[in-house]
């Protein structure tokens, strides 16, 4: 009965979403060809059936059906996201053309216009929704980043860091892919890997096989990973101890020092701080994981050249550039993921994408290297970052 509560409003808001496109595209599609508003009016009525299940076919079914049902329900949302985005361009198209038709009468046939824009809205949707599917299920880019430093010590010249974030290891992310990255990773030879956040969606029994490839991970100073919102909704502790078991550091709110040099015969190794602080909004869930940068830095040493820390929010930068930080590895955002959503990002986040300074605080934020929700990115590519610290 819960379930059958819960699940009738989100099956509402999805046929009265899909409804108005519907509305707005069927129409004129009937009036090219009556079949092609029939197979219209049926294709979404059997998307707003599915798209639901995206999320709550673990609920109701059982693998592999449930994991079907998964599939199929997210893929209906990558492709009714596109319908709707363009549904709402092609109003205010008609808007446009409307207004003109009313100045310059006989200008254009506004029939044409109809009907020729409701019979390319679906392909085009389409198009998008393939293409953002080969983007997603693909193998991440390395991105190559360099990080100019003031002061940056001979032995940290060219010290690298492999970045990645935002796997959301789950419904359709699974071993195979994440054991793509990991390879990729380890091609890099990278001294450091950085882990910042939204590693899965699921619980540790659920998914604890899947993640295991993180263990295989090889730099010169080890892995290290800090906790994104997606952990707290999966059992963000039982995250910790499963991810610790793999060999990867987690770090809460505090640092470890690292000793870095070019060479074995260098007499001065370099000492840096890797900090890591738990997701900005981790104290909803559990108080004594509220993110506190200065708290992660207390009691670091004078002598530490260069201060690092990993943070799942870009919006954590504010605080991490009073508490001294010069570098601040996030993620959180997927760059938007599928266009415009990279416009919204903005509301919330100080940063969509990329590297930009803060006081005297650089802050990388990576777009991501899997994906939330639908397997679809588009205008946002995944990656995998390499940064290298290079003397300003």
């Amino acid at each position: 009965m819960a379930l059958c509560m819960a699940l009738a409003p989100v099956l509402l808001i999805s046929l009265l979403l899909h409804a108005v496109i519907g509305w707005r595209i069927a129409p004129d599609l009937a009036l090219v060809d009556a079949a092609l508003g029939v197979a219209l009016w049926a294709a979404l009525t059997v998307s707003a059936l599915l798209m639901p299940m995206g999320f709550l076919a673990r609920r109701i079914a059982r693998p592999p059906f449930a994991n079907v049902l998964t599939w199929m329900g997210l893929l209906c949302m990558g492709l009714f996201s596109s319908l709707l985005v363009l549904t709402l361009l092609r109003e205010a198209l008609l808007l446009l053309a409307g207004m003109a038709d009313w100045l310059w009468p006989q200008v254009f046939s506004w029939t044409t216009l109809k009907q020729d824009t409701a019979l390319g809205l679906p392909v085009v949707a389409l198009l998008v929704t393939i293409l953002g599917f080969w983007n997603a299920r693909r193998t991440a880019t390395v991105v190559q980043v360099d990080v100019p430093i003031a002061n940056l010590p001979e032995a940290l010249q060219g010290f690298t860091v492999a970045q990645i974030s935002d796997i959301h290891v789950g419904p359709t992310i699974k071993t195979r892919y994440l054991q793509r990255i990991v390879d990729r990773v380890n091609g890099l030879n990278a001294n450091l890997v950085a882990i910042t956040g939204d590693l899965v969606d699921g619980t540790v029994r659920e998914l604890a096989h899947h993640v295991a490839p993180l263990s295989q991970l090889v730099s010169t100073h080890g892995t290290f990973f800090v906790t994104g919102n997606h952990e707290y909704y999966s059992g963000a502790h039982s995250w910790i101890d499963a991810l610790r078991s793999l060999g990867v550091q987690v770090l809460m709110n505090e640092h470890v020092l690292i000793e870095h040099s070019i060479d074995d015969q260098d007499p001065e190794p370099a000492v840096m701080v890797v900090a890591g602080v738990a997701d900005f909004s981790a104290h909803q869930f559990d108080e004594s994981h509220r993110s506190d940068p200065h708290q992660a830095i207390a009691d670091a040493p004078d002598h530490a050249v260069f201060k690092l820390l990993l943070a799942h929010q870009p919006r954590s930068a504010a605080a991490a550039a009073d508490a001294g930080f010069d570098l601040q590895l996030s993620g959180h955002t997927h760059g938007g993921q599928f266009w415009p959503w990279n416009h919204f990002v903005q509301l919330q986040q100080p940063f969509t994408a990329g590297l930009h300074k803060l006081k005297a605080l650089w802050v990388y934020t990576s777009r991501g290297t899997g994906y939330w929700g639908p397997p679809k990115r588009f205008g946002a590519p995944s990656e995998i970052t390499h940064l290298r610290l290079v003397r300003a």
